[in-house]
């Protein structure tokens, strides 16, 4: 058996499945702490329901909500579009084309949801 002893792990989630790193890279803290705050507001739901409050207003909660993970959706694919997208087409070969289109996938999920 050979010893890899030299040779060091990738930094966990630092690389997207094609290899690059992922478009937010560099705004990842910042994503975090967004996510941990509609994480927060989720909760917040939990806590409404739990105490039996007027349906009218968790589903004022459940907007607000839906608005910000809609707001942090919109960000990252601006950030996968800037990042990932525009380093393929710059390549020009057929990930480019696989790019675009996986890109076109996740908008009309997005605009469907």
């Amino acid at each position: 058996m050979e010893s890899i002893a030299n040779e060091q792990p990738a930094a966990k989630g630092t690389q997207s499945p094609h290899g690059a790193s992922p478009g937010y890279v560099n705004s990842k803290d910042a994503h975090l702490k967004r996510l941990r705050r509609i994480e927060g507001q989720i909760r917040g739901l939990q806590r409404l329901v739990d105490s039996d409050t007027y349906c009218i207003d968790v589903l004022t909660q459940v907007s607000a909500a839906t608005r910000a993970l809609e707001s942090f959706a919109l960000g990252l694919l601006e950030e996968h579009l800037a990042h990932c997208v525009s380093e393929a087409l710059t390549k020009g070969d057929e990930e480019a084309q696989a790019k675009v289109k996986e890109a076109s996938a996740a908008i009309a999920r997005l605009v469907r949801s």
